[in-house]
């Protein structure tokens, strides 16, 4: 098992290389598509999380054989780095260990990371995935580690905006509070029905980082909306 792998299809857009720590994750996200891809029912997927076996040996012998330095590595698509209710231990090994091999982390979480700030600097990405579905206490709660990363740590920090579940929140957050963080990356929602106009929504998306100064990427299936007329 070589745990770090190279993204293909939309995940590519997140990263050039990427690490799954855990063999589940226990949010119960509808749009999840980790246990189709997996091969695993919902249930299992959902109810078994569990370090992956041998995740921090096999590891690092892969970045002694392959040399792997100087690249940043995104964690993660198949689970989540901060299983809420889990312990995130295996995560703190691991961020250790890419960090001794010189490389750095894009971190993207709806759990709490805050543990490991003090692990990460300027050249790591810490980063939460806000939907528009979120209660105003998670939503707090997230932006509260964002806010914590960049001021108290100096860590560089980003919002993943997909999918986007409801449009009208997730343009209210960017035009409240996106342009505090260094990028977000917003994208559609893919393979479930939905009753967003994405051309507007990716029009006024665009238009409201332009206006704030947001550093900003569209994801292709969203730019495909967009530029239907």
């Amino acid at each position: 098992m070589n745990p770090i792998y190279e993204p293909r299809g939309k995940a590519k857009e997140y990263g050039d290389l990427a690490l799954n720590i855990y063999t589940g994750c226990p949010h119960w996200c509808e749009y999840c598509y980790a246990p189709l891809v997996l091969k695993r029912k919902k249930e299992d997927f959902h109810n078994n999380v569990e370090p992956r076996t041998g995740i921090v040996y096999v590891t690092r012998r892969q970045l002694e054989h392959q040399n792997i330095t100087g690249q940043t590595i995104f964690l993660c698509f198949t689970c989540d780095p901060y299983p809420t209710g889990y312990d995130s231990t295996p995560t703190r090994e691991i961020i250790k260990l890419l960090k001794e091999y010189g490389n750095h982390v894009q971190i993207l979480t709806k759990g709490n990371g805050s543990r490991d700030f003090d692990l990460l600097d300027k050249d790591d990405w810490f980063g939460v995935t806000i939907t528009g579905g979120e209660s105003r206490e998670k939503l707090h709660d997230l932006s509260e580690q964002l806010i914590q990363a960049k001021a108290l740590y100096g860590i560089s920090t980003w919002i993943s905006f997909e999918p986007v579940i409801d449009a009208g929140s997730v343009l209210e957050s960017l035009r409240n509070g996106a342009s505090a963080v260094d990028k977000v990356k917003i994208g559609k929602l893919n393979y479930h029905k939905s009753d967003i106009n994405w051309h507007d929504f990716g029009i006024e998306a665009e238009k409201i980082c332009k206006e704030r100064g947001i550093n900003y990427y569209i994801k292709e299936s969203l730019q495909k909306e967009i530029k239907q007329m």
